[in-house]
């Protein structure tokens, strides 16, 4: 089923580690989750989790090898 069927929009939200993921609008977030302001259909958020998510590595590994 597309999302223009079932109507589900996404948000992008991301962890304390710099991680990112897209949730169904309206459902409480997990524990340690925190929406960021762009939120769509399904392929325009993971678009945009493609282009801001460049470095996989979770933030404490950067933090402890001495990077940002």
């Amino acid at each position: 089923m597309s999302e223009q069927t079932t109507g589900i929009r996404y948000s992008v939200v991301h962890n304390d580690e710099e991680q990112y993921s897209l949730w169904a609008e309206g459902r409480p977030l997990p524990a340690g989750w925190h929406r960021t302001e762009f939120s769509g259909g399904r392929e325009e958020c993971l678009a945009h989790i493609d282009a801001v998510w460049t470095d996989m590595r979770p933030r404490s590994l950067r933090v402890a090898m001495g990077e940002n």
